[in-house]
């Protein structure tokens, strides 16, 4: 039996059920899951009230017997697994290295010396180091591209190898069927910033010819397109912070629609350079803690301010179930579905009810057929901005009404703030929670807001074994995003 709590006349309840033809959609969230949410039918079956009772009491609603559940994905042309994985990461480039490095809760911030920041009021943040692209770009090339794109290309190539897609089975497939889609927030910014300092100072003839190929949003896409000779679906998405989950979303598109069998997919970012730095450090959204940069990003914490930056790629290798089962391939997860919104409020800062994100998380469980108490695990975006971390709470609190069982982390509190890259790491970090049992934590929760009452997972991973995970990413503009992955189950 489910209450539904009425200050309204039992008429206007009526008034209600008449609107929606007849039936009452009634989820108890106290515990119980998807197969207990109840559709009731001709509704003077059901309501009972006591004669004596006063007109504003609250209405009880017996449950049918029949049980409706989300209709979930069952045609194998339709359902999107993950097949395979690759990335670029400040710990490496080694899924199960970056995986076991967030499991032990290391930070990867550190000051930078990529340039000289010693005049930059920030001078910290994830940066790479020792990235070696050594069988993946030839050395010509290498030497040319953009971090941007050298980080997309290993990231892309090793997802490919990771779904046993190297070159060779690639050869004799049909490639007009696979497509790429990676995406970044700001693109190749130091081959811009090249470009314009060699305008400024020599003239327009000393520009480089790569300057506007290598600086352009879609280049991370058509390069390994072009490395790999994939002719399917190919462009890029920019939705700063929410691009890698807008490509996750339009990619498994590609797939149910039957435009693609196979999509290379995730984002891409190399922001960490002297105009990427100060751009942000003028937007004051970074943290500012030059003498303890391992401690600065530490979201949901009350002593956090601002957000950390950090860089790299995350890319999956998303497929159709028919595809996957055709040529034998390893099954890692489920894409199981995704929604994207708009906030409609600032160019930089989150609604406080957190409206947008309520309600992108909301439409990513419908696509995906899931109710609210299927899900158990949150990666949240989570920056450590004061106004976004709160905010993204209180959206999910309003979806999820019971949260007892509900676990969130912050892969940024590690790695930083990957950008365009954030979606596709922390989709990665999703999987890996998925297929190992274990989450990592959020280091840094020395003291937690008091209106953050989930459990963020703070500073020890715990085991848990996820049902369903959802990753959010929210970007500048009032860009959200939401995916969901679960457990492949044939």
């Amino acid at each position: 039996m489910a209450s539904i709590a009425g200050t309204c006349p039992l008429g206007a309840l009526l008034r209600n059920i008449s609107e929606n033809n007849g039936k009452i959609s009634v989820v108890h969230y106290e515990g119980l899951r998807l197969q207990q949410r109840l559709q009731m039918h001709s509704p003077s079956h059901y309501i009972s009230a006591s004669s004596s009772a006063p007109r504003c009491r609250t209405i009880k609603v017996m449950a049918s017997p029949t049980v409706a559940a989300p209709k979930r994905e069952k045609d194998p042309k339709k359902r999107v697994v993950i097949t395979g994985m690759g990335l670029v990461s400040v710990f490496g480039s080694d899924i199960d290295g970056f995986y076991n490095k967030l499991l032990e809760g290391e930070s990867g911030i550190s000051l930078i010396d990529r340039f000289d920041a010693s005049n930059f009021p920030v001078r910290f943040g994830g940066q790479i180091r020792d990235f070696s692209s050594e069988g993946y770009i030839d050395g010509k090339n290498d030497r040319r591209l953009d971090d941007c794109w050298r980080y997309c290309i290993v990231a892309g190539k090793r997802a490919l190898d990771d779904a046993n897609l190297g070159q060779q089975v690639l050869d004799t497939m049909d490639k007009t069927r696979i497509g790429v889609l990676v995406g970044s927030g700001m693109g190749g910014i130091t081959a811009f910033s090249t470009g314009v300092e060699a305008l400024v100072q020599k003239g327009y003839k000393k520009i480089t010819p790569f300057f506007i190929p290598y600086s352009i949003t879609n280049m991370g896409s058509a390069l390994l397109a072009i490395d790999t000779g994939l002719m399917g679906p190919n462009y890029s998405i920019s939705t700063a912070c929410a691009t890698a989950n807008y490509c996750f979303c339009s990619a498994a598109n590609h797939i149910r629609k039957g435009e693609a069998d196979i999509m290379v997919v995730g984002g891409t970012e190399a922001a960490i350079m002297p105009s990427g730095l100060g751009g942000f450090i003028a937007c004051r959204a970074l943290s500012h803690r030059n003498e303890g940069p391992k401690k600065a990003s530490r979201p949901w914490d009350k002593d956090r301010d601002g957000f950390v930056m950090g860089e790299g790629s995350g890319v999956l290798v998303m497929e159709s179930l028919e595809s996957a089962t055709k040529r034998g391939a390893r099954i890692i997860a489920e894409y199981l579905g995704g929604a994207i919104t708009c906030d409609d409020h600032h160019m930089t800062d989150p609604r406080a009810d957190g409206l947008g994100v309520s309600s992108c998380i909301s439409k990513s469980l419908e696509d995906a057929g899931v109710s609210p108490e299927e899900v158990n695990y949150v990666n949240a975006h989570a920056t450590s901005t004061l106004a976004g971390d709160l905010a993204e709470v209180n959206a999910i609190k309003k979806v999820f009404k019971d949260t007892s069982e509900l676990k969130m982390n912050a892969t940024k509190s590690m790695i930083g703030h990957g950008l365009g890259a954030a979606g596709g790491l922390e989709a990665i970090a999703t999987i890996k929670a998925i297929t190992t049992g274990w989450l990592h934590p959020t280091i840094n929760q020395d003291n937690l807001e008091a209106s953050v009452t989930i459990d963020t997972v703070p500073n020890v991973k715990k085991k848990h074994e996820v049902n369903v995970g959802i990753s959010n990413s929210f970007g500048f503009g009032g860009h959200n995003s939401v995916v969901v992955f679960a457990p492949f189950r044939p």
